[in-house]
């Protein structure tokens, strides 16, 4: 049995890892379905936070908790307090980690908003580089958006005053470098989540990094790890009970939580007042995705199943959207300027296609056949959450407050796919296993 330093609450047999950046837990909770072991995480938001305490700190048994050392406080931190205040602590942690992850905050990189080189966000991936520095593990591994691998240009700067600091480099390139240097074999590609089961068309960054002299290099003998991830795409689907000729469906992700011709109760979430849900125990399963989503709920409901209560008027014209544009595909400018939708995203989903990227805005995206925006829980699936994970927090939030709390639809956008996590988890175990017998 592997003993971790520093005490921690618990030793474990598995191999272990750090989650740096962890929001609510989607990263953690797809490499713990993987096998790998928890030691902690570091998520400076306290609603985020609460998501990950309440689900993987012992509520579903060992696999689903971090160990925790006694000397890290079980609460919000970040980065920088973690550098600051334990810096020994994690010296003292060399050898005992095999892989440190994270998904540094994507906003200064992500091509859906304004891109900026200057954006203080993009710095925090050189402080993950420090823990690096002083943890040593073998393995790392970085999940991002589009943009990270995407050179910036003058006019990302353009009107701020500023020069671009990166000289058109791709920030990919820039981390690339500096994991170079400290003596780490880099690989990196984008990835499409829908090819591992997430029923939805997000494509990600991934960079996995190995430490030079580490036996598992021998036995890739040259190629690259993430293309034997892309290739084993189909037997993972086919190990979770998914389809492997195509994609899952938005209808197979989501059609047992619509609300037509079924009953509606009063919202059981705590604090939730004069909202109404569906009666989840009265529905079952109808797709191998929806069982896989439903595993280890024994019969319960989970929580985040409040419907949205529009108004007539919102009702109408989500509605005649249905009705007139093409389902699956981002109303155009014209049309949402004829609708009077002043909203730079809207799409109405394709049943029988995944859906779009779920981003942390609620009505980025509506139903396929209601007349509304997704839940919670519906997002949540179409992010390949299990059931039994259970959000934390406000629903929603707005004006002044945005900046500070990260509701409950902003957790689930924001979060690693725990399917892409899984899969991922289980390439690393495979190269680890392998390399105890080259």
């Amino acid at each position: 049995m592997r003993h971790l330093k520093n005490n921690t609450l618990q030793a474990t047999n598995r191999p272990t890892f750090i989650d740096v950046f962890s929001g609510c837990g989607g990263l953690s909770l797809g490499l713990m379905s993987a096998g790998w072991g928890g030691v902690f995480a570091v998520e400076k938001n306290q609603d985020a936070f609460s998501s990950l305490y309440h689900n993987l700190t012992g509520r579903m048994g060992d696999r689903y908790r971090f160990s925790w050392p006694l000397w890290l406080p079980l609460e919000p931190s970040t980065i920088s307090d973690l550098l600051t205040l334990y810096a020994e602590e994690l010296r003292n942690l060399r050898g005992s980690i095999d892989l440190l992850a994270g998904g540094p905050p994507c906003q200064g990189f992500s091509t859906a908003g304004r891109r900026n080189p200057n954006d203080s966000r993009n710095r925090l991936a050189e402080e993950y580089i420090k823990v690096v520095e002083l943890v040593q593990p073998q393995f790392m591994l970085i999940e991002n958006v589009h943009g990270f691998d995407i050179a910036f240009s003058d006019s990302d700067v353009k009107g701020t005053g500023k020069k671009n600091q990166y000289k058109k480099k791709a920030y990919s390139q820039v981390v690339k470098e500096r994991l170079e240097s400290l003596g780490y074999k880099v690989f990196q590609r984008m990835v499409n989540c829908a090819d591992f089961g997430v029923p939805q068309l997000r494509k990600r960054f991934i960079m996995l990094s190995i430490k030079e002299g580490h036996q598992s290099l021998s036995f890739l003998d040259g190629r690259d790890p993430l293309e034997i991830l892309v290739d084993s795409s189909r037997s993972f689907m086919r190990a979770k009970g998914l389809v492997t000729d195509r994609y899952v469906s938005t209808r197979e992700a989501i059609s047992d939580l619509e609300t037509s011709r079924r009953n509606l109760i009063p919202c059981t979430d705590s604090d939730v007042k004069g909202f109404c849900q569906l009666d989840y125990e009265g529905q079952a399963s109808s797709s191998g995705y929806q069982k896989l989503m439903r595993t280890l709920m024994n019969g319960s409901a989970p929580n985040s199943l409040r419907l949205p209560r529009h108004q007539q008027s919102t009702v109408e014209k989500f509605g005649q959207i249905q009705k007139l544009c093409p389902l699956g595909k981002c109303l155009s400018r014209e049309r949402r300027a004829s609708l009077g939708i002043c909203k730079h995203s809207l799409t109405p989903l394709h049943p029988e296609l995944p859906s779009v990227t779920v981003t942390t805005l609620p009505d980025d995206i509506l139903h396929y056949s209601e007349p509304r925006i997704l839940t919670v829980r519906e997002n949540a699936r179409l992010q390949s959450f299990p059931d039994w994970f259970e959000f934390q927090g406000k629903y929603t939030t707005g004006g002044k407050e945005r900046k500070n709390q990260c509701p409950r639809y902003t957790q689930v956008g924001n979060a690693v796919p725990p399917l892409l996590s899984e899969a991922i988890g289980i390439l690393m175990l495979r190269l680890l296993n392998k390399a105890q017998y080259c």
